[in-house]
């Protein structure tokens, strides 16, 4: 009876030895999971914000092209790269390349200037680029028409031949 006692306690021995033993595997990885997360956390916050410069047109004034984004920190692996970037080529480059703008018909044409305005107002800007949000151009009238007297009409048939005059 002595032995069956002694296997049964040592059978509780093992089982308690074992759970101890996991509950210590559990604890240590759970420890050491919360050990990695704020030193990742401190490589990051170390690390600043992408700065990126304006597309830069591989050829022309517009279409595919590069822009060079840097950064600090002491401890960032990477502080420039470039990338990749396209310029739509039915933008208005007077605003700055990288803003596109919707505006309003042509005004009136300013007789003292002789040039007719419109404004455009922010649309889209690529790349966060910094636009302004409304912006004014204008341009020349063109040639100013004095009325003309009317001339007299030639008579045509249905035909669109000139009927003889009376």
């Amino acid at each position: 009876m002595q032995a069956q006692q002694y296997q049964q306690q040592r059978r509780k021995f093992a089982a308690v030895f074992l759970a101890f033993i996991f509950i210590l595997a559990a604890v240590d990885n759970a420890e050491a999971g919360k050990k990695e997360k704020p030193e990742k956390k401190v490589k990051k916050s170390d690390c600043g914000e992408w700065q990126w410069s304006v597309c830069v047109p591989t050829s022309g004034d517009c279409g595919l092209g590069t822009r060079e984004g840097t950064r600090t920190g002491a401890e960032c692996k990477q502080t420039m790269k470039t990338q990749r970037c396209k310029i739509p080529c039915n933008w208005k480059k007077q605003f700055g390349a990288e803003c596109k703008y919707q505006f309003q018909a042509w005004g009136e044409c300013d007789l003292n200037t002789a040039l007719k305005t419109r404004t455009g107002s922010l649309k889209r800007a690529l790349h966060n680029a910094e636009c302004q949000k409304t912006v004014t151009i204008s341009k020349p009238c063109g040639k100013l028409t004095k009325p003309k007297p009317q001339e007299r009409r030639k008579r045509r048939n249905n035909s669109g031949k000139r009927l003889k005059r009376r």
